[in-house]
Order: structure tokens, then sequence, then C-alpha cells
């Protein structure tokens, strides 16, 4: 009887099939090599793949920049950020090893000539590879004011005849609808939309993929997944830091540009879309995509902005030298929407975000509505958190009779925290993820440009506002800096159907003695 090989249980066949896997003879070419991007994210993905194997075989990594700067420099750059806390002589060796591997051109983003340098570098490197096919990778860890011409001059200069070539793009995609279009029809005349790959790396983070296991893997989950129980969802984004030093660009985006417009809506469209027929990436874009249209635009009395002031020893906002000083650009935003489809039809989608705020915490929280009262009275809503960052988790706040000979109903969890549960686990760093996914040429945790386009139209109108365009800018309400935000938002939530649970619950323990 011929033997059956079982394929292992909670396979998922639609994020299984091939795609086009590169495996040897492979450049990956990273653009703005000297900048914090790149010395803090991208080189430490890299190299988090390189010493895990996932990188092709024979992978070479080269850096490009204006900078002019020797090989000594380069490398030191580029592994400053990698982390060795304990001195691992075997994490030491693989550092060596991955700086043998990379090397660094300096040129312009704007003239031909300079492309054409790189070029001849590539093909140096490309003349020891054994077989006809050279795949190349192209990285712009670059301020969006030079996507296109990078991307022409690489197109025209440096595109592999005779291979696969992919384009990693970084946000911000454009700053409001026109210029996102604008973008997109530049970039589309040179590069397909196949060959692009736009990087949100909250796409890349474990709890932001782990979201469609819980909801279309779990039947329990699935059933309570409407307006029928669901009163109100927030999706909060906390740093505890200001802009320090920062401003001068962030006061150019501002907090619904820089976290709201992309990181959170994509969260959001994820938690909301439909089951797709696949997990294939086309499947699951085509639901993000029909969830996101069913959004009107942001209406101005749904919006609620702040800036920080000087609170605790820390500087506000408007103390950061690199500010305008008469700068209204909001540090902390939170807006409903609205989502206009027969499951949804009703339920506010609160997204929050802010600098200078008291933690660092990036999390969804889904307010079921209140139990029937009859037999009960002031019960706690049942809520299903899941924890993004820091310390991954997922918990489900519930009602339970309290321990003992009392008998009443307190709020407590069933509690899946990462780190207790999984505990032999590496939860890699969303760029590692992203990175591999492009050399598959798995696009499931890419932004498709239709997908960007919508997601435009739901905050244009309120940008525009913001920036003035649209009559005279609002003013953000003040908060202290370490502060919840400012001190409507209490207020704001509350109107929107959100209770607080009772006083004396606290995550993820609960102190008897106190009850």
């Amino acid at each position: 009887m011929a033997s059956m090989t079982r394929s292992p249980s909670g396979t998922i066949p639609s994020m299984e099939i091939s795609h086009d896997q590169l495996k040897d003879n492979t450049i990956v070419i990273v653009f703005g090599a000297s900048g914090d991007l790149a010395k803090k994210k991208t080189y430490p993905a890299l190299f988090g793949l390189y010493r895990n194997g996932y990188l092709p075989k024979d992978i070479h990594i080269v850096g490009y920049a204006r900078t002019k700067m020797d090989d000594a420099e380069y490398h030191k750059r580029t592994t400053g950020y990698i982390k060795n806390p304990d001195n691992d002589p075997e994490v030491t060796a693989k550092i060596e090893e991955f700086k043998k591997l990379s090397t660094y051109v300096s040129g312009g983003y704007e003239d031909a000539p300079s492309f054409q340098n790189l070029t001849k570098h590539l093909e140096s490197i490309e003349a020891n590879y054994k077989g006809g096919d050279v795949n190349r990778i192209f990285y712009l860890a670059l301020p969006p004011s030079v996507f296109v011409p990078v991307g022409k001059h690489v197109r025209d200069n440096c595109y592999s005849s005779k291979g696969v070539n992919r384009i990693i793009i970084e946000k911000p995609f454009g700053k409001d609808l026109d210029s996102c279009r604008e973008l997109l029809s530049s970039l589309k005349q040179s590069w397909t939309e196949d060959e692009t790959f736009r990087i949100d790396h909250y796409l890349g983070k474990e709890m932001v993929k782990n979201i469609l296991v819980l909801r279309f893997a779990n039947v329990a989950m699935g059933s309570a997944w409407d307006k029928n129980s669901v009163s109100n969802v927030q999706i909060t984004f906390k740093e505890p830091f200001g802009t320090e030093g920062r401003g001068g660009y962030f006061d150019e985006f501002g907090m619904i540009r820089d976290v709201l417009q992309n990181h959170l809506l994509q969260v959001l469209s994820i938690l909301t879309m439909e089951r797709p027929v696949s997990f294939a990436s086309e499947d699951i874009r085509d639901e993000k995509v029909k969830v996101l249209r069913c959004i009107p635009p942001i209406e101005r009395k749904d919006t609620l902005l702040g800036q920080y002031v000087a609170a605790n020893g820390k500087p506000g906002y408007l103390d950061d030298d690199t500010v305008p000083k008469d700068s209204v650009c909001p540090t902390f935003a939170a807006t409903t929407l609205w989502i206009n489809n027969e499951r949804w039809e009703g339920v506010p989608f609160i997204l929050k975000a802010g600098k200078a705020l008291n933690e660092a915490k990036v999390e969804i929280r889904v307010q079921f509505k209140d139990v029937a009262q009859g037999i009960f009275k002031d019960v706690s809503r049942n809520e299903l958190v899941m924890r993004i960052q820091p310390s991954e988790a997922v918990y489900l706040k519930m009602n339970t009779k309290t321990p003992g000979l009392n008998f009443r109903a307190i709020p407590t969890e069933m509690d899946l925290t990462y780190k207790r549960r999984f505990t032999d686990t590496k939860i890699p760093e969303a760029y590692e993820a992203l990175i591999l996914d492009a050399l598959k040429g798995d696009h499931s945790n890419f932004v498709r440009d239709d997908e960007l386009d919508v997601a435009w139209k739901i905050f244009t109108p309120i940008l525009h506002w913001i920036d003035g365009k649209d009559g005279p800018r609002p003013k953000p309400a003040p908060y202290p800096y370490g502060s919840r935000g400012p001190k409507e938002l209490d207020a704001y939530i509350a109107k929107l159907g959100y209770k607080r649970s009772a006083e004396e619950y606290s995550w993820p323990t609960t102190s008897m003695s106190n009850l």
C-alpha cells in the first residue's frame, strides 16, 4: 500500500501557492542608503533575513546615495543598528559576512550618468554569477520628492534585460488625492503594477497579519463580527515622545498623513473586509478595496485635533526649533469613519493617533454592545483587544463571577499574550516580513494603486481643511506632554457610544483585595 504524506494541520493553501520567488543571482539596491530609514530599518531587516537564511543564494546588496563615503564608513552606518546586545560571537561573525556582500556607490538622483555608473557596478558584480538570468530589486528608502525621477532613471538605465526587476517604494505616497494620482501616473510610465511593491510597514506586523486568521479561522469570532453585536471600534496609535528635532518634516505632513491615512486605515480595512475567495494576494486586496469604497469622506464634525504643549519638564511642539512658531499642525488626531454596508452600517470606527502621549501603544479595541440588563446591573461590556505593539497580545474582556463566596460579576479576560504563550518564537520585524514577501513576489501585504486612490478620497477633504485650502485652518486643542491627549477626548468617544469598564478592572491582573 502506498504511503500517504499528510500536509501539516492548519495550512492555508492559497498562501502557499508558488510565487515567482528569487532564489539566486539577485542584487538588492538600496537608494537612500545613508539615510535614517535605511540604517535603522532596511539594513537591519536585510541582515535578519541573511542571518536566518532567507535571502537568495549569492545575494549582493548595493547601497546608493548622494553622500560620499568609503567602504568603512558605509559598513559602519549600515550595521550600526543591528542588535547584538550580548556580543554573541556567532552574530558578530554574521555581521562581518554581511559587510562583505555589501558595497556602496555614490551618485545623484536626477542625472542619467549617475545611474549609468551604478549599472556598471551592478554588471561587475553580476559577471561573477553563474547562469543567464540576473535579478534586481530596487528599494527606494527616499523622500517622495525624488520617487518619480529615480523610478524613471532606474527603468531607463538600470533595468535588467535578463531577469526579474522589482521596485519597492516607501510611504508617504502623495499628500492628497491629486498628488497621489499624479505620482501613480508618473511611476506607471516606467513600472508595471506587478513590478511595484508599495510598503506600509504596518502590513508586515505580526498582529496585523494575524487578524485574517483570527477572523476567518474562528466561527466564534465571525458570528459576532457585525453591527448586531459590535457597538464601536477604536484603533489607537500612541507615541510617548514628540518631534525631537524632526518637526520640519512632521509639520509638512502632520499626524493624519503620517499615521491615520495609511497605517490605521490599513488595519481598519483588514478588520472589516468580507471573507476573501482565498488568501491569494489579489483576492485579499480586492476585498480591502471594496470595504474602503463604502466609507464616505470624513466630516469635520467627526474630527478632534490636538497639539501638545510643554509639561512635565518636556518642551511643547512649538518649542521645537524646526517647527514654524505659528504652526497649527495637529500632533494628535481622532477621526470617526462610517462604513455604509450591510455588515457595519451605524458602527463608529474611531481612529486615534498622537505624539507626546502617556505611553507607547498601538491597539485595536472592539467593544461589543451591552448585555440585556434584566438580571444584571452595570456589568461591563465585552471587549476584544488586539495589541499590535509593544508586547503582542489578544485578549477578550468578559464578565465572570468573583472567586469565593461573594456573588458578583467582575470584568476579567481570556488572555493570549504572545511572549508567554509562544515561548520559543522570535517575532520578525515588519520590514523583514515585507522584504521577504517582495523577494517572493507576494503582493498580499503591499498597497495596490486603486486602494491608495480610495484611501485618499476618504481623507483629502479633511486634510484640505486642516491645510487651509478650504477656509481658515482649524486651531488644534492643546494637551500636556505626557497626557492621554486633549481633555475633549473622553467626551468625543463617549458621544460615539464607548463605555469605560468598571474602575477596578486592570489588565493583565486584578487585585481581589480592592474589591
